[in-house]
């Protein structure tokens, strides 16, 4: 059972469940695209001195293209985001849970900023204010326009 579903109240309902964007595989994405190069390359570079090193560099960066897919993938399943009918949650971290909650009435804005990436692709970062505090910037979000929706509807 997820961390929203266990603390949803009686009369409170899931408006949207947000979630990061694929954006974060993009250094493993990065790591794989240079391992595949320099396996290439050490095919092209055939019995010679580089051909070795060339091998050798495309398996470190095939081990840091799966650790940090691991990592975003981590990152991804121990993060939930939602708006219900009464808040807004946000919660990381699997063991050690960091949390942010506030109140739909409490919130005065919710901004939104989006780069021309972010625009082309479909993310960006949420900043939620409310009545003397916020809850922390919610970076690459996925359809983050959607999310602000829901939240300043209610």
């Amino acid at each position: 059972m997820s961390y929203v579903q266990h603390i949803l109240q009686p009369d409170e309902k899931l408006v949207i469940d947000g979630r990061l964007h694929w954006i974060i595989y993009w250094p493993a994405i990065g790591f794989l695209i240079l391992a595949a190069i320099a396996g290439g390359a050490g095919v092209h570079f055939k019995y010679t001195n580089y051909q070795l090193p060339l091998y050798i560099a495309a398996a470190i960066l095939l081990i840091c293209a799966l650790l940090s897919a691991l990592r975003a993938w981590w990152f991804q399943f121990t993060t939930e985001i939602a708006v219900t009918s009464h808040r807004v949650i946000y919660k990381r971290g699997f063991i050690t849970r960091h949390t942010d909650e506030m109140n739909i009435d409490k919130i005065e804005s919710v901004i939104v900023e989006q780069s021309i990436p972010g625009r082309i692709l479909g993310y960006g970062t949420i900043d939620i204010r409310g009545t003397g505090a916020g809850i922390e910037r919610l970076a690459r979000i996925a359809h983050a326009i959607e999310l602000r929706n829901a939240i300043t509807s209610r």
